[in-house]
């Protein structure tokens, strides 16, 4: 149970901009939703085995208060950490987390939030899909000089990606500022033809994100970046922004 949840809250308060969590669970899978505030980023995932403890929708508010209990050392060996139900309206459903340290005597209580309001608080856009124009899977290389340009360009909030080729470039600034452009990846099949922008901070964090990762963009406006943690699935999907 703690490994799925510090994974859940590794892939999303960590980030920044993920601050609230749906979760919705059957017998057969787990699902995991979140959205940015100011919508820059839709957060759709699924954990890779169903969590029984996790059946029902419910909502996952405070993620860091739920971060610090699962990094308390009172936590760290042989200690309880159980989803707590309750019946309403004849369903038992997840109302909680309880924390008890071996001993008994160190105890917390992190409390969900009912699916009503979750419901409402979090009004998440289903994305569709989308025709994939390129597809990528970002290394370790790609992203550091992605920083650097990044740090080189601080003032830009956007930066747009372009195809040259069998190459991927990602761009700051225009000809009326300070610029840079970089290849990100060679070897890609596919093209762009629209030069579309994308945040920066929340393209950057995704991609520092531990676990395999794909990056997929497509003409009509849309980038996906999906993280495999081995525990579940994530897909980050960022809608394109103005320049």
């Amino acid at each position: 149970m703690k490994d799925i949840l510090q994974d859940i809250v590794a892939h999303t308060h960590a980030l920044g901009f993920l601050n609230i969590v749906k979760v919705n669970g059957d017998d057969a899978q787990t699902g995991i939703d979140s959205m940015a505030e100011d919508r820059s980023v839709i957060l759709q995932a699924n954990t890779k085995a169903a969590q029984v403890e996790m059946k029902g929708t419910f909502g996952m508010p405070n993620l860091n208060k739920l971060d610090i209990h699962l990094k308390c050392p009172e936590y760290k060996d042989g200690a309880t950490i159980d989803v707590v139900t309750a019946d309403r309206n004849g369903q038992t459903i997840p109302v909680g987390i309880h924390f008890e340290n071996k001993a008994g005597d160190f105890k917390n209580d992190y409390r969900f939030m009912n699916a009503d309001i979750i419901n409402e608080k979090l009004k998440t856009v289903k994305f569709k899909g989308a025709n994939w124009d390129v597809e990528v899977q970002p290394t370790v290389a790609n992203v550091q000089r992605f920083k650097l340009q990044a740090t080189a360009n601080a003032e830009e909030t956007v930066f747009t990606v372009i195809t040259d080729g069998t190459d991927i470039k990602f761009k700051f600034g225009d000809a009326s500022t300070h610029a840079g452009e970089f290849v990100f990846a060679t070897g890609v099949t596919g093209s762009l033809k629209n030069e579309w922008a994308w945040p920066v901070a929340q393209t950057m964090a995704i991609l520092n994100l531990d676990g395999d990762k794909t990056m997929r963009i497509s003409d009509q406006g849309a980038m996906q970046i999906q993280v495999d943690s081995g525990l579940a699935t994530y897909e980050y999907i960022l809608p394109a922004q103005s320049k």
